[in-house]
């Protein structure tokens, strides 16, 4: 059976992506963690963004993206993560002369936007952890862990997720987070 991805702590992803920016050969990748982690977008919508979407941009302002899945237009809020790992993105483009606003933030070494499936296959390079089913997936299911545990999981914050992620309705949220699996397990733990 193939089983949907794992979610992955958010603090830990945090720091992977903040350990890698500052690497000489993942540092788009430790980009590309913060801005998933704190965005909880689809992957499909973080690799459309380009530089000129991002430029400019300081915490608190709104990045303004049509989801690719939906069609539906969303304002996402620019936090102190994305603002900072991004000036240091820059800046490492731009000593390596590969800076350009008009560009996709996410190109490879083959000066082609990354697959999914390459992200994929770097996220579990990178994170080196057999137990977790790591994919894309898991870094949109640290955003909705972590707005669920910073709003004391509530219902309410479920409500919120279920919107953000454009769910039918709260238990497919609960479910997607892991959260159903979760509450089973404690039953029996808690015996």
């Amino acid at each position: 059976m193939n089983r949907a991805a794992d979610y992955i702590n958010y603090d830990t992803a945090l720091r992977k992506g903040h350990e890698l920016i500052k690497t000489e050969k993942d540092y788009l990748i430790g980009f590309y963690i913060i801005l998933s982690i704190n965005l909880g977008l689809r992957v499909s919508d973080v690799l459309r963004l380009k530089h000129s979407d991002l430029c400019n941009k300081k915490e608190n302002d709104v990045l303004t993206i049509i989801e690719k899945k939906t069609g539906k237009s969303r304002n996402l809020t620019i936090n102190k993560h994305i603002e900072l790992s991004y000036k240091d993105l820059v800046a490492r483009l731009k000593e390596k002369n590969n800076y350009h606003e008009d560009r996709y933030v996410f190109i490879s070494q083959k000066n082609k936007i990354y697959s999914t499936r390459s992200l994929n296959r770097i996220l579990k390079r990178v994170f080196k952890n057999p137990q977790i089913k790591l994919s894309t997936n898991s870094l949109r299911k640290a955003f909705g862990r972590r707005v669920y545990e910073n709003n004391m999981q509530s219902d309410h914050s479920l409500v919120l997720l279920s919107e953000i992620f454009c769910h039918s309705s709260v238990s497919v949220t609960r479910r997607y987070l892991g959260l159903r699996a979760q509450e089973i397990e404690n039953i029996y733990i808690s015996l």
